[in-house]
């Protein structure tokens, strides 16, 4: 029986992924800070793990928790351009200076192997798609070159230290647990309960930007094959994270509109600072080397992730 560290473990993906390996019969050990995670998200499971609240900023609490540990998946993170344009300063302290703590907590602790949620923002606005592996990163906002100096920290663990760690770079992922009501909460959780509701969506831009959205429970396969995986394919490795299609938010809201039944229109806000406008993963060396094929698309993520949000709300009434 291996047990894991989760950072982030009250995250909607963190969440997700101690719920994963305590299926797998292993055991869960998590940190987080519940400054964008929820209690609630870990409400059925969280007698059964290891759940320490504390702040990856924090050097000793990550010593202490990686004490024992055979894997860690590293999700703890501000995950939010538009925060990260306003406070620099704090996005590259959880997101970067966080990664180089935990980076020296593992290592000195003999963790066999890190997993980092790197990020698809990576590949910035270079036209070319698909995204691949080695193309030169092209980060736009300051999110983004806090998360690929985080890769960079990873890979020269390796190289420097013997650390194995494997980067996967997470193309827009959603589902349930995802909180819709932050200001920087991803587009699909505030377009389903705002459509559940009855209340109109907004679009920010013309719609016409593209996303190769990923349904949560795909990035969650992606972190358990990066564990297992032989070292000589993945250990100081980037690998991308996604379905291999992008949907535009204009077509995104028109199979929204069917799935919840909201019968009005979308409105259009100004553009995003920070945003890039379409993204779309080559997911080639991910197969090859992980063995990762997307099992769940995006109309199925979809409909999954509604009749989450759905349950939720007869819950909240009942």
């Amino acid at each position: 029986m291996a047990t894991y560290l989760i950072t982030g473990v009250a995250g909607f993906i963190g969440s997700a992924l101690a719920r994963a390996v305590l299926a797998q019969g292993d055991q869960v050990r998590g940190i987080d800070n519940l400054s964008t995670g929820r209690r609630d998200n870990l409400a059925e499971i969280v007698h059964g793990i290891d759940f320490r609240e504390g702040d990856v900023l924090d050097l000793q609490a990550l010593y202490n928790a990686c004490r024992g540990v055979d894997y860690v998946l590293h999700e703890a993170a501000i995950p939010s351009v538009p925060k990260s344009v306003l406070d620099p300063l704090g996005s590259n302290r959880a997101n970067l200076d966080g990664t180089v703590n935990l980076l020296m907590a593992a290592r000195d602790a003999k963790v066999k192997r890190v997993v980092y949620a790197a990020s698809s923002s990576a590949y910035g606005d270079t036209p070319t798609l698909p995204k691949q592996e080695d193309m030169t990163p092209n980060p736009i906002s300051p999110y983004a070159v806090a998360k690929l100096a985080s890769e960079h920290y990873m890979i020269s663990f390796y190289r420097c230290y013997g650390l194995e760690t494997v980067c996967l770079r997470y193309f827009n992922i959603f589902g349930p647990r995802q909180d819709p009501t932050s200001p920087y909460s991803g587009v699909l959780a505030k377009f389903i309960t705002q459509m559940l509701k009855g209340e109109q969506p907004t679009i920010l831009g013309d719609g016409k930007q593209s996303r190769d959205f990923t349904y949560v429970d795909n990035a969650v396969e992606a972190n358990l094959l990066a564990c297992k995986a032989a070292a000589n394919e993945v250990a100081g490795r980037v690998f991308n994270v996604a379905t291999g299609r992008r949907v535009d938010l204009n077509e995104t809201f028109q199979i929204l509109k069917k799935l919840t039944g909201y019968p009005g229109n979308v409105s259009y806000g100004p553009e995003r600072a920070g945003d890039v406008k379409h993204s779309l993963a080559d997911l080639s060396r991910a197969k090859k080397h992980l063995g990762y094929t997307p099992k769940v698309d995006f109309e199925e993520g979809l409909r999954r992730t509604i009749d989450w949000y759905r349950n939720q709300e007869r819950a909240a009434r009942a």
